[in-house]
């Protein structure tokens, strides 16, 4: 034992109370204190500001589907390393770390489920697998969801969280862009209503593909929307860009989107829109 060591209690850390003292945060978008408690009430948002948090896959499912009506499918198709692909450590290991923080195995979750009485076909992306990165995987999943929305004539529900084509597949990912267009397109001329979800961020080959098709597009507020972001657009053209710019209420204004909807509100508005549309082909 060394000379000024000596045995000592070990001090216990309390991590929960019953007076619910615990678990105070500071909202990052207005510095005000809040309970986590609250957050999760208020679906992940900022009960002061309504700021929107990023929503688990999980949440999602729970604040939009009617209970144990989601069915899962296409788990199957997994991705794999076909290009050896290596930038600051290899694809493979990107993907075993991307699985283990995740617990899913790609970056999309796609289904259909029942909401509010109504069948659909819904997918989601997920931000914690490599940012909602879209590889060949993501495209093929969301290429079999769009067909089976047209074979079964379910509408279409996408809800986009991604930066954007995952650079790691190169041209593999890219050609995801063009085929779940082409999908797309295939819906629209059948005449089947397709939704678009854009929260934040939903940047990329995302954006510039199947986000932007929809023939309703929905963001939620204040959403960083773009192709390309902020700092690489101000670099490149040399000027700043205008106060806001790529936000959702930027883009709401130019046109790009079609409303606005809070996260509390977007099941009913969801359900408003299908059953519209459901009537009226």
């Amino acid at each position: 034992m060394g000379l000024f060591s000596r045995n000592k209690p070990k001090i216990k850390v309390q991590t929960s109370k019953k007076d619910s003292y615990s678990g105070w945060l500071k909202c990052t978008h207005c510095n005000e204190l809040i309970h986590a408690n609250e957050l999760q009430d208020h679906f992940n948002c900022c009960p002061k500001c309504d700021y929107h948090y990023r929503l688990s896959v999980e949440d999602r499912l729970k604040s939009l589907v009617d209970d144990d009506s989601f069915q899962e499918l296409y788990t199957d198709i997994q991705p794999v390393d076909a290009l050896d692909f290596v930038d600051t450590e290899p694809y493979k290991e990107r993907l075993v770390n991307a699985i283990e923080k995740s617990g899913r195995n790609e970056a999309v979750v796609t289904g259909t489920c029942i909401l509010d009485g109504e069948p659909i076909a819904l997918g989601i992306l997920d931000f914690n697998f490599m940012g909602g990165s879209m590889g060949s995987v993501v495209g093929e999943r969301l290429t079999r969801l769009m067909e089976l929305s047209l074979e079964k004539q379910l509408p279409l529900v996408i809800i986009s969280t991604s930066g954007g084509a995952r650079m790691q597949e190169s041209i593999l990912s890219l050609m995801q862009m063009a085929k779940t267009s082409a999908a797309l397109a295939k819906l629209h001329e059948a005449g089947i209503l397709y939704i678009s979800i854009l929260t934040n961020p939903t940047t990329g080959g995302v954006t510039a593909s199947f986000a932007s098709l929809g023939d309703i597009i929905i963001a939620e507020p204040n959403a960083l929307i773009c192709f390309a972001g902020p700092r690489v657009i101000e670099q490149t053209i040399g000027q700043k860009l205008p106060a806001g710019a790529q936000k959702s209420e930027f883009l709401l204004n130019h046109g790009m989107i079609d409303c606005i909807v809070n996260r509390q509100e977007l099941k009913n508005k969801l359900s408003e829109l299908i059953k519209f549309f459901g009537k009226n082909k």
